[in-house]
């Protein structure tokens, strides 16, 4: 029998970003970089950009683990990634900037960084995250975030 949990509206709108990250892949508003690195290696320097440049991580999600425990529970055959994991984080400072130019903005916080391995083409991570519609404080953000994939395909 599968247990069902509730989740809070921003727990349930990050785990369906999270899912549906990869299919956005081929639109524009993702970033992302690849490297033959270990995954571990990849996961672990995309923490380390966020924690040396002075952010704490909100949430660190183990997305592949969660998509292999479930699928046998949803009928699934397909196996999606060898590893999947997720990391947000918020800046106050950007935050605030950004919002405060459009307090729409607020959309787009925390900040969400992925990385996986496709099961189909192992030795290949892939490191991204979903970018902000270009113009004013956005680009602060979007430059930040880039940074980060960036040194972690290193």
């Amino acid at each position: 029998m599968l247990k069902q949990r509730v989740l809070s509206f921003g727990a349930a709108a990050l785990i369906a970003g999270a899912l549906v990250a990869p299919s956005w892949a081929a639109g524009d508003d993702v970033v992302t970089r690849q490297t033959e690195a270990d995954f571990g290696d990849v996961t672990q320097a995309v923490q380390d950009g966020i924690v040396n440049r002075g952010y704490a991580i909100d949430y660190h999600g183990l997305i592949g683990d969660m998509l292999k425990r479930t699928a046998g529970d949803v009928g699934a055959t397909k196996e999606l990634y060898k590893d999947a994991e997720f990391f947000t984080f918020c800046s106050a400072v950007v935050s605030r900037k950004v919002m405060e130019g459009d307090i729409g903005d607020i959309a787009y916080c925390p900040y969400v960084v992925f990385i996986y391995e496709d099961a189909s083409t192992e030795g290949t991570v892939t490191v991204g995250f979903r970018s902000l519609p270009a113009g004013g404080e956005r680009d602060q953000v979007n430059d930040l975030l880039t940074e980060i994939i960036e040194e972690a395909a290193e």
